[in-house]
C-alpha cells in the first residue's frame, strides 16, 4: 500500500460518508488517482463496495502517535539576499506570523510538544521560542562549513516517531497528523533540475540520475519507529565519515539499503520553499521583510520603486563581502553588501579614495554607486565574464601583463597598507587565542624579515593589496581588476605575493609566475623579497581567517596553507640570507 492509499483510507476512518470527489479535493488528487487508488484499497480488503472501511481488516493495519520533530533552521541562507545578511530564513515574516513559529504550533495542533531546533546563523535571534514556544535549541557550530545533514546528526534522540522539516517552509495547510502509518518523504509534483529524488512506481521515493525525472523536493519527512534506528545509523554514519561535510540530510535517506519511504506528493500551491528574494514577495507582497534596507538603497540610485527591482540571485560568498545581481530600468547591476565584522577590517573612506585616484584608467569595473558610511557598492554587470583561471597560463600572462601596466603608473593615495601593524591589528581583533601552537615562533621568524624588506623594497605606490585570481575577470576581451577594499600605498611586488597565495601555488608555480611578472629577467634579491612577502602575506591572511573563524566564518584549507606559507617561506628566506650574507635571524 503506498502513501496515496493510506491517505485515502485515513480519510475514510475519519469520515465513512466522504465522497471520491470530497476526497479528491481534500488531498488534491486528481479523481483519476482517488478511483485507482479506491480499486486497491477493495482489491485488498480495507474496504468493502460501498467504499465502507472494514474493522477487523484494520486492526492488522499499525498506526502510531507522533512524538517529536526536529526543525533544520542553521545555515546561512546565502540565496536569500538581500535578506539573509540580517535574518535567517526561518525567522522570516510570511502573512504575519513567522515561518518557524508557524511550523510549531502546526506541530502543537497535532499533539507534538517535544520539539528541537537547530540553529547557527544569528542563533542568539532564536532563543526566544525557548520561552515563548517551549522548544529546545541545538546549536550547531560548524554551521559555516557544513550542510544540515551535521545539523541531524546533532539531534540527541532517535529518530522513530519523528518529524525532520527544512525551516524555510510555508505549508499552506497542516502536512502533520495525530497518526501516522509509515515513514513518508514530501515531494512535489512539479520536476525540478538538480533534486535528485523521483517517485517510483510503487509509491517509494528513490535516487535520481535524471534531472528530467526529478521531483520538487520539499524536505519534511516522518520517520516511523521501526524506521527511526535504521535512520539514525546512517545520519551518523555519513555524518562522522566527514565525506559528507556538505551533503543535506537526504543523502542519508537515500543511502539506505532498504527503501522504505513513501512518496507523499503534494500540490506545488500547498507547500512553498522560500529560498529567494522574490519567492517570498510572490508568497507575501506585504511581508515585513522585503523592506531591505539595501533594497531602498538601489531605488534610491535609481529613482525606481522596489516592484521594478528584478531577477534578484546571489552571487558566490566573497571572502569579505555578500554580493547580490540584480535588474532594474532594463540593466544589470552587482550591489556588495559587507560580510560579518567588515567593518573592523576594511576602512571604506580610504576605499572611496582609491576608486577617485583609479578613475579614468579602465582597469577597474564601472562604479555606479558607492557608500562609504555602509560600504554599499554598485556596479555595472559585466556580461559574460569570468574570472582568471590561476591553473592557465595564458590567463595568468595577461593578469600580470594587467597588473604591471597598472603598476608602471606609480598612482598615489593618502594611505597605507601596513602589511606587518595589520599583522598585529587582525591579531588584536581576536576573542579567543589561536589554534597554532607554534604561532608565536612563526610570527617572530616573519616579523625578523621587515629589516632585510625595509632595505630592498621599491617606493611605495599604489598597490591592489588583493591582486587574486578571482579579482581578474576577463570580458569580451578585455581583463578588469575589480574589489580594491584592501588598496593603499605598498612595494607592487607585494601584488605577486597575493596572487600566489591566494592561488595556493606550490615553490615552482611561484617562481612561474614572478618570471612571467618580470618576463624571465628578475634580479635574484627582488625573488628573495618576493619569498618574503609571500611569509609576511601568508601571516596576514592566516590571522585574518583566523577572525573571521571567531566570527563563525570558516575557510577549510586555505587558512591553513596561508599559515604553512608564513612558516615554510619565513625559513626559506632566511636560509637564502644566511647562504647569500650569511646574515642571522635578528636582522
Amino acid at each position: 500500500m503506498n502513501y496515496n492509499e493510506k491517505s485515502i483510507l485515513r480519510l475514510l476512518i475519519q469520515n465513512p460518508l466522504i465522497s471520491q470527489r470530497q476526497i479528491a479535493k481534500e488531498l488534491g488528487y486528481s479523481l483519476g488517482l482517488v478511483n485507482k487508488s479506491m480499486k486497491v484499497l477493495q482489491d485488498e480488503g480495507y474496504i468493502d463496495h460501498r467504499m465502507k472501511a472494514d474493522s477487523m481488516k484494520l486492526r492488522e493495519f499499525r498506526t502510531e502517535k507522533p512524538e517529536r520533530a526536529v526543525i533544520l533552521a542553521a545555515g546561512f541562507g546565502m540565496r536569500m539576499v538581500p535578506i539573509g545578511s540580517d535574518i535567517p530564513k526561518a525567522l522570516l515574516e510570511v502573512k504575519g506570523e513567522v515561518l518557524v513559529e508557524r511550523i510549531i504550533r502546526q506541530l502543537k495542533d497535532k499533539g507534538v510538544e517535544e520539539i528541537y531546533v537547530v540553529v547557527g546563523y544569528l542563533k542568539e535571534m532564536f532563543e526566544y521560542l525557548t520561552d515563548a514556544l517551549g522548544v529546545k535549541l541545538i546549536i550547531n557550530s560548524d554551521y559555516a562549513v557544513k550542510n544540515n545533514l551535521h545539523s541531524l546528526s546533532l539531534f540527541p534522540e532517535n529518530f522513530e516517531k519523528t518529524y525532520i522539516i527544512p525551516g524555510d517552509v510555508y505549508a499552506v495547510n497542516n502536512p502533520f497528523h495525530e497518526e501516522e502509518f509509515s515513514s513518508w518523504y514530501m515531494i512535489g509534483a512539479e520536476k525540478k533540475k538538480g533534486t535528485h529524488i523521483k517517485l517510483r512506481r510503487d509509491g517509494k521515493i528513490e535516487k535520481s540520475n535524471d534531472s528530467a525525472k526529478d521531483n520538487r523536493v520539499l524536505g519534511i519527512s516522518y520517520v516511523s519507529e521501526v524506521d527511526g534506528i535504521a535512520l539514525r545509523k546512517q545520519v551518523d554514519k555519513y555524518a562522522q565519515s566527514g565525506k559528507y561535510d556538505g551533503a543535506f540530510w537526504e543523502e542519508a535517506l537515500l543511502g539506505l539499503s532498504d527503501k522504505k519511504f513513501d512518496a507523499l506528493v503534494v500540490k506545488d500551491s500547498d507547500v512553498i520553499e522560500i529560498n529567494t528574494y522574490e519567492e517570498l514577495r510572490e508568497l507575501d507582497e506585504d511581508s515585513a521583510h522585503l523592506n531591505s534596507e539595501t533594497l531602498h538603497q538601489i531605488c534610491e540610485v535609481f529613482h525606481c520603486d522596489l516592484s521594478e527591482i528584478n531577477e534578484i540571485s546571489v552571487l558566490k560568498k566573497g571572502m569579505t563581502n555578500r554580493s547580490f545581481l540584480f535588474s532594474a530600468k532594463g540593466e544589470k547591476y552587482i550591489m556588495r553588501v559587507p560580510g560579518e565584522g567588515t567593518s573592523e577590517l576594511i576602512n571604506r573612506e580610504e576605499e572611496g579614495e582609491v576608486y577617485k585616484a583609479i578613475q579614468g584608467i579602465h582597469i577597474s569595473d564601472e562604479v555606479v554607486f558607492f557608500s562609504p558610511e555602509k560600504g554599499y557598492k554598485i556596479t555595472k554587470f559585466m556580461e559574460d565574464a569570468r574570472e582568471c583561471d590561476p591553473m592557465n597560463q595564458e590567463d595568468v600572462k595577461r593578469c600580470m601583463d594587467v597588473l604591471r601596466s597598472f603598476h608602471d603608473q606609480k598612482l598615489e593615495v593618502s594611505h597605507n597598507f601596513d602589511l606587518f601593524g595589520m599583522i598585529r591589528y587582525y591579531e588584536s581583533l581576536w576573542k579567543s587565542p589561536t589554534l597554532y601552537k607554534d604561532y608565536i615562533e612563526t610570527k617572530k621568524r616573519v616579523e625578523s624579515l621587515q629589516g632585510f624588506i625595509e632595505r630592498v623594497r621599491l617606493e611605495y605606490q599604489l598597490c591592489h593589496i588583493d591582486a587574486v585570481p578571482d579579482n581578474f575577470l576577463f570580458s569580451h576581451g578585455e581583463i578588469r581588476l575589480i574589489d580594491w577594499e584592501y588598496a593603499g600605498m605598498q612595494d607592487p611586488h607585494v601584488d605577486i605575493a597575493m596572487f600566489a597565495i591566494y592561488s595556493l601555488y606550490d615553490k615552482a608555480k611561484i617562481d612561474r609566475l614572478i618570471d612571467t611578472y618580470f618576463e624571465g629577467m628578475c634580479d635574484e634579491i627582488v625573488r628573495i623579497k618576493i619569498y618574503a612577502y609571500i611569509a609576511i602575506c601568508g601571516l596576514l591572511w592566516s590571522n585574518w581567517c583566523e577572525y573571521k573563524r571567531m566570527l563563525g566564518v570558516e575557510f577549510g584549507e586555505y587558512s591553513i596553507i596561508q599559515y604553512q606559507y608564513a612558516k615554510e617561506y619565513s625559513h626559506l628566506v632566511k636560509m637564502m640570507l644566511n647562504e647569500r650574507f650569511n646574515e642571522n635571524d635578528d636582522k
